[in-house]
């Protein structure tokens, strides 16, 4: 074999070589971002989920609304990137427990019963106003004194949750999407898609509960979303109690 033959087969050989080892890490950085990703919302391969859905608040009969439709489409897509699969259940036939299988549950308090039970067990610093009456109060959220108004079209707000609980090791995760209307819902689910690596980076598999404002959704619909504050402190302690009304002290004149 002379030298140039020698040459080229060397060269095919290194060729090979680096070619094989920069398969085998992206192969591997591939897999442990998955990893990551499935440990952050409880997908292990071939695990099952659960998606809760709401119905309309207007009416009676199981009627999931256009935004919250595509709300589970996003969601399906990233229970499907972790080879996991789902179920969708409507709301009020949802009644395993916490921690079984991960749970993604759309829709606020009003239409979603299961949501309201989450909200009443595990977030008590947190209440929403259902009075189906109108007024400026309808729809809106107080998060320990803090009350957040909406503003449809402009200003909406929503939830966005990670709940462990504190259970059991292995419990999977329930993820709350708790919108004041069901655009915001989109939203959050849209929000949780773009930002999980983020997310998992500064919460690690911890709870986490996020508030989110969805800006001028009639021009730009689910798409501008500004993170308000990280609410999980005040989300978890008891309403401050409202005060007392004054006593009123009633002085006669002396005879």
């Amino acid at each position: 074999m002379n030298d140039d033959v020698r040459n080229i087969v060397l060269g095919v050989i290194a060729a090979g070589l680096s070619a094989a080892i920069g398969w085998l890490a992206r192969t591997y950085l591939w897999k442990r971002r998955l990893r990551r990703k499935q440990a952050f919302f409880g997908l292990p391969d071939n695990s099952e989920s659960l998606l809760v859905v709401n119905r309309d608040a207007g009416g009676t009969e199981l009627t999931v609304m256009r935004h919250d439709v595509f709300a589970l489409l996003e969601l399906s897509a990233l229970i499907k990137d972790c080879n996991a699969n789902a179920q969708v259940v409507a709301h009020d036939a949802a009644q395993q427990g916490f921690g079984e299988r991960t749970e993604f549950c759309v829709g606020g308090p009003a239409s979603n019963r299961r949501m309201a039970a989450h909200l009443h067990s595990l977030l008590p610093g947190i209440r929403v106003n259902v009075d189906a009456e109108p007024g400026p109060d309808r729809g809106a959220f107080q998060i320990g004194s803090e009350r957040y108004r909406l503003e449809a079209g402009k200003s909406e707000y929503v939830l966005l949750a990670r709940l462990t609980a504190g259970r059991r090791d292995g419990a999977r995760p329930v993820f709350l999407f708790c919108g004041q209307r069901a655009i915001t819902n989109q939203a959050a689910t849209r929000y949780l898609a773009r930002n999980h690596e983020r997310l998992a980076r500064k919460h690690g598999n911890h709870t986490f509960v996020l508030l989110l404002k969805v800006v001028n959704s009639q021009a730009y619909g689910p798409d501008v979303v500004e993170l308000v504050a990280d609410v999980t402190r005040a989300a978890q302690e008891p309403l401050p109690a409202p005060a007392p009304a004054p006593t009123r002290t009633s002085h006669r004149a002396k005879p």
